[in-house]
């Protein structure tokens, strides 16, 4: 099958353009990005796709063993990359994703050498030293939950997860993208999600960085994870943006747009 139709592959933006490659993360797909897409598409060339077990990808193509682990969906990263022969490219990863793009550019330097993190947490569990805003207890009992109800859970989570509850669409909208997620492969992927540790892998980045966390996130707490990030990225770049929730190229827009662009150009 081409890469391409499995990952449902999706090119807008000038075509000679510089190349972004923006990624999902977990229960969502390439449509949570529409907001920031025609402003980014305007200068740059913007790739987007699917994970197998997610969105429009060809879910025949799902391999449980592949998609326990990170490197599973960075293989995805590479081989559209590949497909597309894509240079120079920056990654733009959102949640899980941004460690995700960490691996994929270890491997394959030349394809993507910028990186912008949105929303990223390296560990999601607290750690000596270290707060990744869960206690064990915490990520163990969401798991199961999930694995107990997967539509429920959803219901619950997602607008927790979106926050800004004074628009409540937004968190519908979430709810709308997890339930349509196969709950038997949102399980491999919660789980991939939520039990990682790429502490390690942050050391390896050497291309230039930027790093986009919110003001108010229940996922990946602001300033303490955040600020973790920043510190082992040498170089890197740390934007906090006004604005609340998970998922701020949905609820900020405008101010992510604008983050990534002025990064681009400065880069």
């Amino acid at each position: 099958m081409g890469i391409r139709r499995r990952n449902n592959v999706t090119v807008t933006g000038r075509a000679e353009g510089p190349v972004l490659v923006l990624a999902h993360g977990f229960g969502c797909d390439q449509n949570m990005w529409r907001l920031i897409v025609p402003a980014l598409a305007q200068d740059y060339r913007v790739v987007l796709f699917d994970y197998v077990g997610s969105g429009g990808a060809d879910a025949s193509a799902w391999d449980e063993r592949r998609y326990s682990s990170l490197e599973g969906y960075a293989l995805d990263v590479l081989e559209v990359c590949e497909e597309l022969d894509l240079r120079d490219a920056t990654f733009v990863g959102h949640s899980v994703s941004a460690m995700v793009g960490v691996l994929a550019a270890a491997q394959a330097p030349q394809r993507i050498s910028r990186l912008v993190m949105v929303a990223p947490s390296p560990r999601y569990i607290d750690d000596a030293g270290y707060r990744g805003g869960f206690s064990a207890e915490d990520i163990e009992e969401l798991l199961e939950s999930l694995e107990s109800n997967y539509l429920g859970w959803s219901a619950a989570m997602a607008p927790a997860i979106m926050g800004n509850a004074d628009r409540p669409e937004l968190g519908q909208e979430l709810t709308n993208s997890f339930c349509a997620t196969d709950p038997d492969m949102a399980r491999v992927f919660a789980r991939t999600t939520f039990l990682s540790d790429s502490r390690d892998d942050l050391k390896t980045v050497e291309v230039p960085t930027l790093i986009l966390d919110c003001t108010q996130d229940v996922i990946a707490p602001p300033r303490e994870v955040g600020a973790y990030v920043h510190a082992v990225i040498p170089g890197s770049r740390l934007v906090t943006l006004e604005a609340t929730g998970h998922c701020p190229h949905l609820s900020a827009p405008q101010a992510t747009a604008e983050a990534i662009t002025e990064f681009l150009g400065a880069a």
